[in-house]
């Protein structure tokens, strides 16, 4: 069961998510709290999981990942183990930023950032094979993003 918030709670996670560096002091400001009681609910969400961690967000560009790329994935079987051994394997790539089991035509939908085409191909070659448990991949390149976020529509 969810952990019930309320509109505080929600005020300070929609204020975290825009800037997860926020001092106490103007984040209890910015939602109408005094310091001590802020912080006191800042931890519970915390403890409680609905606030995971923080994290700086890099431009990818920047550090030379210039290609995403979203790999449509058919595994060999559908058991638990070839699942497991895929979910493994998927973890340990720093590459798929991304990793979903689908409903649907696709058993998983990853994305992956690399630095261009090449790097890409090789990292196919390598890591999105039977050994994985996969039998086949269908790529696809996008010509523009459009949207991209990492903060959730909490009203």
């Amino acid at each position: 069961m969810a952990p019930l918030i309320d509109e505080i709670d929600k005020r300070i996670l929609r204020e975290l998510q825009a800037d997860g560096r926020v001092q106490n002091v103007e984040l209890a400001r910015r939602v109408g709290l005094s310091p001590s009681p802020c912080l006191r609910r800042v931890r519970r969400l915390e403890e409680a999981g609905i606030v995971r961690g923080y994290a700086a967000l890099v431009d990818p560009a920047t550090v030379g990942l210039r290609f995403t790329l979203f790999a449509r994935i058919w595994l060999t079987a559908q058991d638990a183990e070839t699942i497991d051994r895929f979910v493994a394997a998927m973890r340990r790539l720093p590459e798929i930023v991304e990793c979903h089991i689908m409903l649907g035509d696709s058993d998983a939908l990853l994305r992956v950032v690399v630095e261009d085409l090449d790097a890409y191909r090789r990292f196919q070659s390598t890591h999105l094979t039977a050994t994985n448990g996969i039998r086949n991949v269908k790529t696809d390149v996008p010509s523009e993003t459009v949207k991209s976020g990492v903060a959730l529509p909490i009203r």
